[in-house]
């Protein structure tokens, strides 16, 4: 199963695994810390930058 899902937070994912933070922002997602970040989810936040959201879980469900 996966450790990753579209639905979860932003924040949720940074705190349970700082590591998340580097994958994200060389997928080119670099307001990791902005406020709004925090209670954005991946699939909400994939989706305002263009982001192919099963191709970002990939990487995320790897570490």
């Amino acid at each position: 199963m996966a450790k990753y899902t579209k639905d979860m937070t932003i924040g949720a994912m940074l705190r349970e695994n700082p590591m998340v933070a580097p994958v994200l922002m060389e997928a080119g997602m670099h307001c990791v810390g902005c406020p709004s970040a925090q209670a954005e989810t991946l699939e909400e936040a994939a989706m305002v930058h263009g982001m192919d959201i099963d191709t970002l879980l990939e990487k995320l469900n790897q570490l």
